[in-house]
């Protein structure tokens, strides 16, 4: 077999390709909730925003304490086993969705033996709404606890998988490209859910979705090695892939030392670095997410199952695939300008983080037409996808190996902190203002509550920023973790 790198296999680019397809589940199991509450689910359970603010922002936290176990997870279990585990457990909690009807009949009128359809009607019958509202949000809290524990590992896994696979200066446009999934996982979410639940129900579309993890373990129980021992990465790909190991020797040597604990990690400027980037800005990620469907309901009249609901958020999230060029920019900075991956990554993540702040004019435009907010906000949602990518990227740049999963569920532990308190605290702010008729910048009732949001995610990447600039100004590998 010849060593030349004309003939270097690409095995590596279907780990990427399997990376993308599990953080496109990841992304559609979670999007269900948000495309049928407002529409399908409220008749049935009289939910509020409040409501589905608690239920929303309970999973950001559930999702950030499991984030913080996975990653220590992943690196004890290893890439292939904890990846399975991760998506076996979320696909169990997409299903259980689908069973909170029938709970919530149960427990309301006894009738347990029931279908779908059996269990709406029944519920239909009982007059205490406050309590139909309470069981049921209690039934989604679990629900969605199950799915938070499952899907913190998909991101600790990924990460660590890439970094297994690419050497650092690749690192960031192949998470670019997984990453992407997260947006085609949304992109995909209003074309398929809202007709399933016209369809077959609501129940359905979690049970439909929840399957699709299933399927995605028999390929990767199959597919995935580690590249060293794997018969499809041929010599020439293995030493494109460990270019790092000469390239820096004393990085190498750590990341084959041991395991490493928590509080060795929170040494280090670098994990709160990394930390406080995704404190200040997934939550913004999830708040498009979890609410924009439920923005063009309540300010604009667009249900998720109406055709305008769906090519609304489908040309959205398209919008949100240029992301992808957020790993091109900083190859291009480290290539072409010299500049090491560290410095290369925050150049581009400086200019990522002006975009948001369009959101400033999204509810102005809005004025004219929907389409406004809808365009302003697929930009800011892209802006954070390429952030997002080369902020995981950093982690590889400044850490060994071993550390990678672990560091990565730090962040995701802040950033679900983050997502916690802006999902509950909108949920509340839009009650507010709607019962109150609030006024804020000639904004009145629910858009001014969304104004007030919109305004805060704006400057949210350049606060990230700056504050990661000030604890790692310049790059800085860890060699004694």
């Amino acid at each position: 077999m010849s060593n030349s790198p004309a003939q270097a296999t690409r095995y590596r680019w279907t780990i990427c390709s399997l990376l993308f397809f599990a953080t496109t589940i990841n992304y559609l199991d979670r999007q269900v909730l948000s495309l049928t509450w407002k529409d399908f689910i409220v008749p049935e359970f009289h939910w509020t925003n409040s409501d589905y603010g608690t239920i929303t922002s309970l999973f950001s936290i559930f999702y950030a304490i499991s984030m913080l176990i996975a990653g220590r997870f992943i690196d004890w279990m290893d890439t292939k086993k904890g990846f399975l585990w991760a998506i076996f457990i979320w696909s169990i909690g997409a299903c259980v969705h689908a069973l909170c009807g029938i709970a919530t009949s149960g427990i309301l009128t006894g009738h347990w033996l029931v279908n779908f359809a059996g269990a709406r009607e029944a519920v239909s019958h009982v007059d205490n709404v406050a309590k139909i509202s309470s069981v049921s949000v209690m039934l989604f809290i679990f629900a969605r606890l199950v799915l938070a524990i499952g899907e913190a590992g998909n991101f600790p896994a990924a990460i660590k998988a890439t970094a297994e696979y690419y050497p650092k200066k690749a690192r960031g446009f192949s998470t670019s490209l997984w990453n992407a999934g997260s947006t085609v996982g949304a992109l995909a979410a209003p074309l398929i859910i809202p007709p399933l639940a016209l369809r077959f129900g609501w129940e359905a579309s979690f049970v439909v979705i929840g399957v699709l993890g299933f399927v995605w373990m028999g390929f990767w129980v199959f597919i995935y090695q580690k590249p060293e021992v794997h018969p499809r990465v041929n010599a020439a790909e293995l030493a494109y892939i460990q270019q790092d190991k000469d390239a820096d020797p004393a990085v190498n040597a750590a990341a084959d030392r041991g395991k490493t604990s928590f509080m060795a990690c929170l040494r280090y400027r670098q994990t709160w670095a990394f930390a406080v980037g995704k404190l200040m800005t997934d939550g913004v990620w999830w708040f498009f997410l979890f609410w924009t469907p439920a923005y063009l309901s309540a300010v604009y009249h667009i249900k998720s199952s109406d055709p305008a609901g769906q090519w609304a958020l489908f040309v959205l999230y398209a919008i949100t695939l240029i992301s992808i060029i957020g790993g091109w920019l900083p190859s291009y900075f480290v290539e072409k300008k010299g500049m090491n991956p560290y410095a290369g990554r925050m150049k581009a993540m400086l200019i990522f983080a002006f975009f948001p702040l369009l959101a400033l004019l999204a509810q102005p435009l809005g004025k004219y037409t929907y389409w406004w907010p809808v365009v302003i906000i697929g930009i800011a949602a892209a802006a954070h996808q390429a952030w997002s990518a080369n902020l995981f990227s950093t982690i590889g740049d400044m850490f060994p190996k071993k550390a990678i999963a672990t560091i990565t569920g730090i962040g995701g532990m802040a950033g679900g902190i983050g997502a916690f308190a802006i999902n509950k605290s909108s949920g509340l702010l839009f009650d507010y203002a709607k019962q109150t008729d609030m006024q804020f910048m000639g904004f009145k009732g629910e858009e001014a509550g969304y104004f007030i949001i919109f305004s805060f995610c704006s400057i949210a990447y350049l606060i990230g920023w700056s504050c990661m600039k000030a604890l790692v100004p310049h790059y800085k590998p860890i060699t004694d973790l």
